[in-house]
C-alpha cells in the first residue's frame, strides 16, 4: 500500500520516466538515456519510501504504541511546559529507509496543536528536538492524562504533514501525520509513565508497545 502523501512526488516522477522512455525510444540520445535511468531510480526509491503497510495494534487498551518506525536514540528527563513541569522524552530517529507515517499512540482527544518553524539539523542529533522545524501535539487520554507527540523535520525532510486538530477524538493507530524523508519523532510523557523500551531498540509504528500510564 502506498501512502497518499507520496502522490505529489510519485505521479510527476512517473510522468517523467514514461515521457523520457518514449522520447529516448523515438530519438535515442546518450545523455537522455542516463537522465531517464536516474529518474527510474528516484521513482523506485520514492515508491519504497512512501510504502504504508497495515499494522496490527495491540489488543491491550492500556498499551501505548509507538507513533512511528525507527530507532530509540534518546530517553531523558526534561522540563516541559506542555505537561506542566517534569517529564520524560523518548526520541525516535527515522532514517530514509523507515516507514514515515505517524500513528496515534493511545485513545483520547487532541488537546492542542502547535507548529514551530526552525532549523534543519540532522534528525539524529539531539538538539533537533529543540531547534528544528516541528509540530507539537498534546493529547488527553480517556483517563484524563496528558502526553505529547512531536513531529520533527530533519536535514532532508522539509515537509511535515499533520492531521490532528484540537478537539478531535482519536483512536490508537489512527493516522497522525507524515514526514517526507529522514526525520525524528519525540514522545513526551509524565515521569510516572512506565517505559518498556530502551535506547538502541528498533520500534515499529502502530505495533511496538512503548509503555503505559500507571
Amino acid at each position: 500500500m502506498i501512502a497518499p502523501e507520496g502522490k505529489i512526488i510519485l505521479i510527476p516522477l512517473l510522468v517523467i520516466v514514461i515521457a523520457g522512455a518514449l522520447v529516448n525510444y523515438l530519438h535515442p540520445v546518450g545523455w537522455l538515456k542516463y537522465f531517464n535511468g536516474v529518474a527510474v531510480i528516484l521513482f523506485l526509491f520514492s515508491l519504497y519510501f512512501f510504502r504504508d503497510p497495515q499494522r496490527k495494534v495491540s489488543a491491550d487498551p492500556e498499551a501505548f504504541i509507538s507513533p512511528g518506525d525507527g530507532k530509540i536514540v534518546n530517553i531523558q528527563k526534561i522540563t516541559d511546559p506542555g505537561l506542566g513541569g517534569e517529564a520524560v522524552q523518548i526520541s525516535i530517529f527515522l532514517s530514509v529507509f523507515n516507514v514515515h507515517c505517524q500513528r496515534v499512540p493511545l485513545d483520547g482527544f487532541v488537546q492542542s496543536y502547535t507548529y514551530t518553524k526552525g532549523k534543519f539539523f540532522g534528525a539524529y542529533r539531539h538538539k533537533a528536538s529543540l531547534d528544528n522545524e516541528q509540530t507539537r501535539i498534546i493529547f488527553r487520554t480517556e483517563g484524563n492524562k496528558f502526553y505529547e507527540v512531536k513531529q520533527i523535520a530533519g536535514f532532508i525532510a522539509r515537509r511535515i504533514i499533520c492531521y490532528m486538530k484540537p478537539g478531535m477524538a482519536v483512536k490508537r493507530g489512527d493516522r497522525l501525520g507524515f514526514i517526507r524523508f529522514g526525520s525524528r519523532v519525540d514522545i513526551i510523557v509524565p515521569p510516572s509513565f512506565q517505559i518498556d523500551v530502551s535506547v538502541g531498540e528498533h520500534v515499529t509504528g502502530g505495533e511496538t508497545v512503548i509503555g503505559k500510564f500507571l
